[in-house]
């Protein structure tokens, strides 16, 4: 075996050999970096609602003095949502129901009481990420659960528990304090009493939401008798936050989305100079793996014959590709560990910062795994390349 692989490595190309482990190394680097750097950095315009579903808009119609005078609606019509649909960017659009009825909410903490009027509003279920009981409505059950704007709970503990000598109340304190809820139709020979428990704060929808099942059971009990009214706000789940394309459509609809959507179209530009950089290592990896089998090919060329007598004196095709096999690996495997090196490195330099800022990074693995994946499949396609090239000397 040993006399076979001094035999055929003999017109080697130590300079071709290096040349793919530094291509192939800067291919994986680009490649395992960038990946890295997306995974540890995406965290930061991730938003913090985990209940609701990130990539998605709220729009509206924007309330202009000429169309209070010419008395236009801010109403969307089933023509105008259909339109909506038809977007290439769009994946799914929900409506906002409104309840056909007066809300009041009361809170009892310590002996003193608070009492509000409310409105509520739901959105379809499939657009809440809320599982399980948190996020159910059943005729027949008394309490309600309820998600709040994160603004709402901020101005009563920074503008109104001030004033009116009243604790402040962390998120946990609220979503343990039941609300004591008195629905009741407009005339009011309708009423319900029920409780109401907080299961989330929002910091992307500025509302009081709940199950879109309550919404319609509560409207149909206490409501008017029309309740086919056109939404005035859409939900809609978009295929990429940010892109130009839905930006221009508002623009030329007159619409505008509720809240604030920097972090989108921060984490759309981060996709698209991350897809860049990828496409740039898989260009330098592609024709790294492109060197290896042309050196590979050219060397089994210039020992063709003893390839050819080396079969006809019986040995096996796999310890005589063996030596060709080895360059393969051990260059491949070269490149692999000299990537993964340089992605720990480059993530030092980096990491405190993010970590600083809030991020939440996800460990070295996607950078590691990703190198070593693809490692595998060059590996793989060049071991079949060189065993096809030893066989085909035999003829």
């Amino acid at each position: 075996m040993k006399l076979i692989s001094r035999l055929l490595r003999k017109n080697t190309s130590a300079a071709r050999i290096a040349g793919f482990v530094l291509s192939n190394f800067i291919g994986l680097a680009i490649i395992a970096g960038g990946l890295q750097f997306y995974g540890d950095v995406r965290s930061l315009w991730a938003s913090d609602d985990s209940f609701i579903k990130t990539d998605y808009l709220v729009v509206n119609k924007k309330v202009t003095a000429s169309n209070l005078w010419d008395g236009e609606n801010s109403d969307f019509s089933a023509k105008e949502i259909e339109d909506i649909k038809r977007q290439p960017w769009v994946r799914d659009v929900g409506s906002f129901s409104s309840t056909d009825y007066k809300v009041w909410a009361s809170v009892d903490q310590g002996g003193r009481g608070m009492s509000t009027m409310l409105f509520f509003e739901s959105i379809p279920d499939e657009f809440v990420d809320v599982k399980g009981a948190d996020w159910q409505f059943r005729e027949g059950d008394d309490v309600v659960p309820i998600i709040i704007s994160k603004d709402y709970l901020t101005l009563y503990n920074f503008g109104f528990a001030s004033s009116a000598g009243l604790p402040q109340m962390s998120e946990n304190i609220m979503s343990g304090i039941p609300l004591t809820l008195s629905l009741s139709s407009e005339d009011g020979s309708r009423t319900k009493r029920m409780q109401g428990r907080v299961v989330g704060f929002s910091n992307r929808l500025n509302t009081i939401l709940v199950p879109e099942s309550f919404m319609q059971w509560s409207n149909s009990v206490l409501g008017g008798k029309n309740n086919d009214v056109n939404p005035s706000r859409l939900i809609i789940d978009v295929s990429s936050p940010g892109d130009v394309a839905i930006k221009d459509y508002l623009d030329e609809n007159n619409l505008e989305v509720a809240g604030d959507k920097s972090g989108s179209s921060a984490s759309y530009l981060l996709k698209v100079v991350i897809g860049i950089v990828l496409g740039v290592g898989v260009v330098i990896t592609v024709l790294s793996f492109f060197i290896l089998l042309l050196s590979m090919s050219l060397l089994m060329e210039k020992n063709r014959e003893k390839l050819h007598s080396l079969l006809m004196l019986g040995c096996p095709l796999k310890e005589v590709a063996a030596p060709y096999v080895g360059i393969v690996v051990a260059a491949s495997v070269c490149a692999c560990v000299l990537a993964i090196a340089s992605v720990f490195v480059m993530r030092t330099y980096y990491v405190g910062a993010l970590q600083g800022l809030g991020a939440e990074t996800e460990g070295w693995w996607p950078g590691m795994l990703s190198a070593i994946v693809l490692t595998a499949l060059i590996i793989i396609f060049n071991i079949v390349s060189v065993r096809r090239k030893v066989k085909s000397s035999w003829r």
